[in-house]
């Protein structure tokens, strides 16, 4: 099943889920930095982090619901996508709420700021587990006519074998 909403040939939420996905995961490891080391400069590099993973969280997610519009109801892909999509909105919100809550001192993160943080990446595993299994396993948001000697994307050729 193709995405629907792509750029020059590639799928738009695929492309964007990178920089949620990292950004998210940095974000963790600035804050075991500013525990292990006491250092504020982490905490708040982590609290920015935040705030631009969340950006980008809600922007794949947007594309992200385009492309679940196309899957079939009533096949699993359509399950696990929505699995997938909703875990994300969650993982989304637990790091705003843990964003929030470092709004007073971002330097000094609270016990359940970094509990809601914590929290939302080990929901992200489980998110994007389900994404892999969407993409590699059922081939959403592949081209039809995906083969090892698919011609490019930019050749405008179909990539269907006639």
């Amino acid at each position: 099943m193709e995405a629907r909403a792509k750029v020059v040939g590639h799928p738009v939420h695929q492309m964007l889920i990178v920089f949620p996905l990292g950004l998210l995961a940095t974000a963790v490891i600035f804050d075991v930095i500013h525990l292990v080391t006491g250092s504020t400069t982490a905490s708040v590099v982590s609290f920015w982090v935040i705030a631009a993973g969340v950006i980008g969280g809600l922007c794949a997610a947007v594309f992200g619901a385009i492309d679940w519009s196309g899957i079939p109801s009533g096949t699993r892909a359509h399950r696990l996508g929505l699995l997938h999509g909703l875990g994300n909105v969650c993982v989304v919100g637990l790091y705003i709420v843990s964003w929030f809550l470092r709004r007073p001192d971002p330097g000094h993160p609270s016990v359940l700021a970094l509990v809601f943080m914590l929290v939302g990446a080990g929901l992200s595993l489980v998110t994007g587990w389900l994404g892999g299994e969407l993409v590699d396993r059922l081939g959403v948001g592949i081209d039809d006519g995906a083969n090892l000697d698919a011609p490019s994307s930019l050749s405008k050729k179909s990539a269907r074998v006639v």
